[in-house]
């Protein structure tokens, strides 16, 4: 069985260190799996082909819609048995040579039910699957962009350990000794890197560091200076589990998900997890067992929150890791996305 899995690359979030993990687990199953990445320039994606342990082809993509980049795209995905797509720019792209196609659904980004909702349905009609990576984004997808539940498949991310550094981190300012609250995300928006400040001005004494890059940057600084609270942001650092080590907590304050491989990472850390009640993460993290859950938008309910679990972090975190282990592991990922490839071969022709 030849996969070949075809993303657009801009830097390695949750979908690519997704990909990461998945791929390697498949070439494991006996399937001959490849990758084709769609580089955007603009952003860094060297350090994902420098993970990657599959072998790979990479195609400039420096604008969305490129017709020559269709035709390059159309001339390697015919080679192979299935082409699995991941996001919106793969999905596009990688639709038009397959001769079977599997779509995996990594996120609930609110176009997706608005005019490009008409887009999202004429690719679920070429696909012959269709993945959700939680029971919330298919239902999502249902319910508001409108795909068809009989295509639809829910198979959650896997993790097995936290990330193996690639180097050491840079010497910092955060005492060795401080209350430390570790958020991992890209600075922008939808991650409420923002709410997770406001509610640090009611929590005393805490640093609240936070792993990633993003265009807030300057913004959530101007904010930690007009608060008077203590932020760091260090950047994209080479050894996450060393900040995971050392935090008393995760905060992921997001407004919306689609997964959260921070959550996972932080559970396998034996950390508390607090984090709002949002899309996928009831599902991830069992509020009042492996951590607690807020409202979004709200900084007093999570700074409430954040005090409670630093005053008496009980079990949670061995709660969370063992929680983790059981139900998010990389052999469960792997063995459920082989069996979408077998039924997909099986029910479809030389093309669907």
């Amino acid at each position: 069985m030849k996969v070949l899995h075809v993303h657009r690359i801009g830097g390695i979030g949750g979908s690519e260190r997704h990909l990461l993990t998945l791929l390697p687990a498949l070439a494991e199953r006996s399937v001959e799996v490849s990758f084709l990445g769609l580089d955007d320039p603009r952003r860094a994606p060297d350090p994902f082909y420098e993970a990657l342990s599959v072998p790979f082809e990479r195609l400039s993509a420096p604008r969305d819609l490129d017709p020559l980049l269709a035709r390059r795209v159309r001339s390697a995905t015919r080679r192979a048995d299935i082409v699995h797509t991941h996001l919106v720019h793969a999905d596009v792209y990688g639709a038009i040579g397959a001769r079977r196609l599997i779509s995996t659904k990594h996120n609930d980004d609110p176009f997706r039910a608005g005019p490009f909702r008409v887009v999202e349905r004429a690719l679920a009609h070429r696909a012959a699957r269709i993945i959700a990576i939680t029971d919330a984004l298919a239902r999502f997808q249902i319910e508001r962009v409108g795909l068809p539940r009989e295509k639809l498949e829910v198979i959650h991310y896997g993790l097995d350990d936290v990330p193996r550094a690639w180097g050491a981190n840079p010497p910092d300012p955060v005492p060795a000794d401080g209350r430390v609250m570790v958020c991992v995300c890209r600075l922008e928006p939808q991650k409420g890197v923002d709410v997770a400040i406001r509610a640090l001005a009611g929590v005393p004494d805490a640093y609240l560091v936070v792993l990633g890059e993003g265009p807030q940057r300057a913004e959530l600084e101007q904010l930690a200076r007009d608060l008077g609270v203590q932020v760091y942001l260090p950047g994209r650092v080479p050894d996450v589990a060393a900040w995971l080590r050392r935090a008393d907590l995760l905060v992921h304050p997001v407004r919306w998900e689609g997964f959260g491989l921070a959550l996972l990472e932080a559970m396998l850390a034996s950390l508390p997890v607090v984090a709002t009640r949002v899309s996928s993460i009831p599902e991830i993290v069992a509020d009042g067992e492996s951590g607690l859950l807020v409202p979004p938008d709200d900084p007093a309910a999570l700074a409430s929150a954040l005090n409670r679990v630093l005053a008496d972090p009980g079990g949670y975190g061995d709660r969370g890791r063992a929680r983790a282990r059981a139900e998010f592991s990389v052999a469960k990922m792997a063995d459920q996305t082989l069996a979408v490839y077998q039924t997909a071969l099986e029910r479809t022709g030389p093309r669907v």
